[in-house]
């Protein structure tokens, strides 16, 4: 019997170790990294205690937790949309009570990786809308960046406040099958999903109170207030010392509308739609029962197109006329900025590295997965000739949706993806197929290994600030890659451990 099949009952029997009746049957992932146990089937170091107490929960008391778990995020409404699902589109989110683990050693490094791409990142962006050195200089091919539909040339020699154009991002980290953090992709436009960071916390709270209290789990429910404190930073000159601050949602049919409004609660700002909103004389106000009140910094959640209709598209019902207007007049901070879409699009991707090297003259901390731009002749023949071996991405979907799996995919699904990839070869980029780390999930058969990724987010105003942990997305699939909540994934909650 392999070490990798080996159950953790036939461990703890022929070792003498405590029975763990919760992970008695959990097998292990013959190729991918696990979160919580080793090789050995031993618990990680740092995982070891709350592994310990986990293993001593009885299969029905763990199950009334999910329940209680359950009744709670129902009660709460905590709710998100999957456009696609013929059966409704509200769904409760789906959420697994055993935590995902990251050490607080690892975490140092982790955090000190992310504040350094999200520099580079955002020097890439003053760049390209400035002197464009970087691909003046042939670091990141030119045509690249201004063929992408996230490069806006309105935003060409114009300055955000504070010159910050990235104030959250999303980054996705995986684990290649050495453990290593490794970055997927980074969303820099309009990241969603740290609602349920929040409310996965205050669940995991409440369900497993002494076991929290015991594990020194470092906090998340300081994301809003550290949001609410950047956004404040960058308000216009002359009006930030009591900024009016407002979230511009899209509106309730929007998948995220649970967390617009989550984030509007908890930073004690007002929930806006753009109907709400006027322009005057290049200012933007708030349309209110004592009369109009001055706007100073918009977060939006809404996607560039559909800002403005005197800039943009001219059929958005959801923006404000004149908006970006007032932006490039500076009465008005966006955030995100707008134009941020370059620096996430999948194409551009390959080349942080490279950004991190020619702003900072450092070496990356955190490394991207090997990727192969369609758009170069030699890429695109690699690409074709192994489609089988890799998956490919269109560079401007997000969600999980317009992929080709190439080892799950048949003759047929191929054949359609070639034509589709020779049409358009920019907008298409490949990658090896990633064995994403496992984490100990509960499913219909027991506790099982299922795929997991983690998407931190980082928050940039006049400083950073990078929330310990983050959402720890799942695959509920027994074998599926795919964790987007759109695709059918859950969520875990992550616990980054205070160092003792």
């Amino acid at each position: 019997m392999s070490s990798q099949m080996m159950t953790l009952g036939a461990m703890t029997m022929s070792q003498g170790h405590v029975p763990a009746s919760l992970f008695s049957n959990y097998k292990l992932h013959p190729k991918a990294w696990d979160e919580l146990f080793d090789l050995s089937c031993a618990a990680h170091p740092h995982c070891h205690a709350v592994v310990e107490r986990l293993g001593k929960l009885g299969l029905t008391e763990f199950q009334d937790r999910r329940t209680s778990a359950d009744l709670e995020f129902m009660n709460q409404g905590i709710t998100f949309s999957v456009y696609a699902d013929r059966r409704g589109v509200e769904k409760i989110f789906p959420f697994d009570l055993i935590p995902r683990i990251v050490s607080g050693s690892e975490w140092v490094r982790v955090e000190k990786g992310l504040r350094q791409r999200i520099t580079a990142l955002n020097m890439f962006l003053y760049d390209v809308y400035h002197d464009q050195r970087i691909l003046k200089e042939k670091i990141v091919p030119e045509d690249l960046v201004l063929r992408s539909k996230g490069f806006r040339k309105e935003m060409i020699g114009f300055t955000p406040a504070q010159k910050q154009y990235i104030h959250v991002v999303g980054t996705d980290l995986i684990r290649d099958d050495k453990g290593e953090f490794v970055v997927l992709e980074d969303n820099a436009r309009t990241p969603s999903g740290v609602s349920y960071v929040c409310e996965n916390r205050i669940v995991m709270k409440k369900v497993f109170p002494q076991l929290f209290r015991d594990s020194a789990v470092r906090r998340v429910e300081d994301y809003p207030q550290r949001l609410r404190e950047s956004l404040f930073s960058v308000a216009p000159d002359g009006r930030d010392d009591y900024p009016n601050v407002v979230l511009l949602s899209p509106g309730s049919y929007n998948s995220a509308y649970f967390e617009h409004s989550f984030l509007a609660r908890h930073m004690g700002i007002e929930l806006v739609l753009g109907a709400d909103l006027f322009v005057h004389k290049d200012i933007v106000y708030l349309k209110t029962t004592k009369g109009p009140e001055r706007v100073d910094v918009i977060y939006r959640r809404l996607d560039d197109d559909f800002l403005d209709p005197e800039t943009f598209r001219k059929d958005s019902l959801l923006g404000v006329p004149g908006l970006f207007r007032a932006y490039r007049a500076g009465n008005v901070t966006l955030a995100n900025a707008v134009g941020t879409g370059v620096a996430d699009d999948k194409a551009v991707y390959p080349f942080v590295e490279d950004m991190v090297r020619f702003y900072l003259t450092e070496e990356p901390i955190l490394r991207n997965v090997p990727t192969h731009i369609c758009a170069r002749p030699k890429d695109l023949a690699y690409t074709l000739a192994h489609l089988e071996e890799l998956v490919v991405k269109p560079v401007n979907e997000s969600g999980g949706y317009g992929m080709l799996m190439g080892p799950s995919s048949t003759s047929a699904e191929r054949a359609a993806f070639r034509v589709k990839i020779q049409a358009d070869p920019r907008n298409y980029i490949a990658q090896p197929v990633v064995t994403l780390s496992t984490s100990p999930t509960w499913t219909e058969e027991g506790v099982a290994p299922r795929h997991v990724d983690l998407r931190p987010y980082i928050v940039s105003g006049k400083t950073t600030w990078v929330l310990p942990g983050g959402l720890t997305r799942t695959a509920l699939v027994k074998g599926s890659l795919v964790v987007n909540s759109s695709q059918g994934g859950g969520s875990k909650d992550t616990w980054v451990l205070e160092d003792r």
